[in-house]
């Protein structure tokens, strides 16, 4: 039997992976997707975006209708049913798992299950779950296979007392007490989601602040907010000695200096900038901590092992894979999007560099990701959206800074709303007003970032954004407001 040929073959069916194969069959490229699990959609939809944004509305809903009596709505006596918030979270995800499916089928990309790996120049071989090796022929491979999280030494994960997000999404009961190691998008979005659910949260992070990748005054913001709602927050610490007894998992807590925080190997320092010291520690823990449950939630780790790449010209840095700005590696023909490439782990970057890497490989003409445009989306409570450069960065490069703040306290729809924490906060260039970044804590944040995105991609002054009416009453009216605030007039808020 002669083997399949095709334009192209892509390992991996996650948001990189199964949207570059839409985009290549709609360029007309022979398309195969290659998945080993039983499902295409990757970890984004089956155990990572789409199950823990579910999660975050179901908490959303309960903490609103817990507060139903602040607008007037008396509910009587209110239960929480686990069981059915984790069963209306499975629907959501099998509902767009078929989605991703129907639309594999709708394009016509054939789809192989199995263990993709790469079998010489020009060629995938597919092992299937029954040991059966299918070996597909192809002009172009895109490896798009994705991360999965990582554990600290000596720790594993067990599925009931020590998760990571692979597991915390399939709990069968509300843990009494949640210790969270890391406080990144995962681990301040699990906290939200279970302190509202009824958990005791304790989050340790190793660094000096929350949510470190973000600009220095929404993590302080946030770790305010958090502590006010009633969650413990150990930043400079670190978590080790960990053992389980009496059915809870213990640690140990030690404090951390900035210096030694800053230089942990392929941690989240390098994201602070610049590789200088951290700032000083904020609150620092030492003793002993228990919980019923102990979420890991320290980063992702690429999977390209045992991906057939010994004996090419891919080249793997820290476990990453080495590309240029079209997604090539060093190998002609081979392509790599994703978590397995050394740019921001977010299913949105995964999903724009499978496009750019397909109409590349068709000829197209395209302009390789500009990552300081990259949003960025942290679903807790408050959540938080940022995109372009933190004030630090801009500083950091050079550029004569000025920054404006609204505070979400003093717009028209937050109070109605009921949320009138956060702010906005637009970082600008002070000679010409360019817009360098916007920083988002608050209500719907989320929904708002895309419109800087636009004004950083049309290089929009912060004069065309206030001279842009929003309308009224609306959260978006903040935007404007900040812009205002850049030269000291704004409208509603004199700091």
């Amino acid at each position: 039997m002669s083997q399949p040929e095709y334009d192209l073959v892509i390992i991996g069916s996650g948001p990189g992976g199964y949207v570059a194969a839409v985009r290549a069959a709609h360029l007309g490229l022979k398309t195969a997707i290659v998945e080993k699990d039983s499902f295409f959609g990757g970890t984004c939809l089956w155990r990572g975006c789409i199950p823990t944004k579910a999660l975050l509305e179901n908490a959303a809903v309960w903490e609103q209708t817990r507060h139903a009596k602040d607008f007037g709505i008396s509910t009587g006596e209110l239960k929480l049913d686990f069981g059915a918030v984790m069963d209306r979270k499975t629907k959501v995800v099998r509902k767009l798992g078929k989605g991703v499916e129907m639309l594999i089928k709708r394009n016509k990309v054939d789809p192989y299950q199995g263990y993709g790996r790469l079998a010489g120049r020009g060629q995938v071989s597919v092992t299937a779950s029954d040991g059966k090796v299918t070996t597909l022929k192809t002009r172009n491979v895109l490896i798009a296979t994705g991360s999965t999280p990582r554990m600290l030494p000596g720790l594993k994960a067990d599925g009931k007392n020590i998760v990571t997000s692979d597991e915390i999404v399939s709990l069968t009961s509300v843990p009494s007490s949640l210790i969270v190691l890391g406080s990144g998008a995962v681990g301040v979005e699990f906290a939200s989601i279970f302190h509202r659910f009824g958990s005791k949260v304790t989050i340790v992070e190793l660094l000096p602040r929350v949510v470190p990748v973000e600009d220095e005054e929404i993590s302080a913001e946030l770790a305010k907010i958090f502590r006010k709602q009633g969650m413990t927050i150990h930043t400079s610490t670190r978590a080790d000695g960990f053992k389980m007894q009496g059915g809870k998992v213990s640690c140990t807590l030690t404090p951390v200096d900035a210096a030694t925080a800053a230089g942990i190997p392929n941690g989240p320092a390098r994201e602070l900038g610049a590789g200088k010291p951290a700032p000083a520690p904020a609150s620092p823990a030492a003793g002993t901590i228990e919980g019923e449950v102990l979420l890991v939630a320290v980063g992702r780790r690429p999977l390209t092992d045992d991906l057939g790449l010994d004996g090419t010209k891919v080249v793997l840095d820290r476990g990453y894979v080495k590309v240029d700005g079209y997604m090539r590696t060093g190998e002609p023909g081979v392509y790599a999007i994703g978590d397995i490439v050394n740019t921001p782990l977010l299913a949105h970057v995964a999903s724009a560099e499978g496009i750019l890497a397909v109409e590349h490989m068709a000829g197209r003409e395209v302009r390789p990701i500009n990552y300081d445009h990259i949003p960025g989306a942290t679903y807790c409570e408050p959540e938080v959206a940022s995109i372009g450069l933190t004030e630090a960065k801009a500083k950091e490069r050079g550029y004569d800074v000025r920054v404006g703040r609204f505070p979400f306290a003093y717009s028209s729809k937050a109070p109605i709303l009921g949320q009138t924490d956060g702010f906005v906060k637009m970082v600008a260039e002070a000679k010409y007003g360019e817009l360098l970044g916007m920083h988002v804590i608050g209500p719907r944040a989320t929904e708002m970032i895309a419109e800087a995105g636009i004004a950083l991609r049309t290089e929009a002054t912060v004069e065309e954004m206030y001279r842009t009416i929003h309308p009224h009453p609306t959260l978006s009216e903040a935007v404007p407001e900040a812009a205002h605030g850049v030269f000291g007039r704004a409208i509603h808020y004199q700091p």
